[in-house]
């Protein structure tokens, strides 16, 4: 029998940005200056920061694009003491190229659509990036983001849909072919703990309930039957 060790996890809490009009319209924003939350997303906003006020993050980072930054900093002034909000360029959306600010519609009727759908990862948006790209920078920074706040850390990543399912598949190590199986919604949370051998996705698109559960263990960790962590990991 292979001797066991209790290890420190890193626990990512990705949170989507809140509902923006570009959303409402069904509008491709991409990196559209100017897109905002709405009334809806502010809502939103407002709710998932009450819920991740009872948990003991450490930081907040997040794209640079407005709707995440605005959605960053409701979560930010929750807290009892000044949080600053991290900028992080590679974890900012997908650059769309061509296909920014066109609406969904239109969309679905270029070739590329089914492409994007079922074969994602050999796509190249005309005009911007691919989408192993966005995958990569993304998978990047949050290992960087890691390293930086430390083993036994939680912090918050506010992101984008598909930068989340991107990083979520990773996580599972699934290919990205398969992403667009995972489902993303406005302002919901994706928890994924990092230990020093693989991950764990403990939480997937999460839109109500505690999350107080993914603070740090004040306690020294202990094993649990698989050896990575015990008490609110599981099994």
């Amino acid at each position: 029998m292979t001797k066991q060790y209790a290890v420190r996890v890193t626990t990512v809490l990705l949170l989507r940005h809140g509902r923006t009009t570009a959303n409402a319209d069904g509008v491709l924003a991409g990196w559209t200056p100017g897109v905002e939350l709405d009334t809806t997303g502010r809502e939103q906003a407002q709710a998932v920061a009450d819920r991740l006020a009872e948990v003991r993050f450490s930081a907040v980072v997040s794209s640079p694009l407005e709707r995440c930054r605005q959605t960053a900093e409701i979560v930010a002034g929750r807290r009892r003491t000044d949080m600053p909000v991290h900028s992080e360029v590679d974890l900012a959306e997908a650059r769309y190229g061509d296909w920014t600010g066109q609406t969904l519609d239109v969309l679905a009727k270029d070739p590329l659509w089914e492409a994007v759908q079922h074969h994602p990862s050999g796509v190249t948006f005309p005009g911007g990036e691919s989408m192993a790209v966005v995958q990569s920078r993304a998978v990047a920074a949050i290992r960087r983001w890691n390293r930086r706040l430390g083993e036994g850390s939680t912090y918050v990543v506010v992101s984008h849909g598909d930068v989340i399912k991107a990083i979520v598949a990773d996580a599972l190590g699934m290919h990205l072919d398969l992403f667009q199986r995972i489902q993303v919604d406005p302002c919901s949370v994706s928890v994924v703990r990092y230990a020093p051998a693989r991950t764990f996705v403990a939480r997937l698109n999460d839109v109500g309930g505690d999350l107080s559960v993914f603070s740090p263990d004040r306690r020294r960790p202990r094993p649990s039957s698989d050896g990575v962590v015990g008490g609110e990991t599981g099994t």
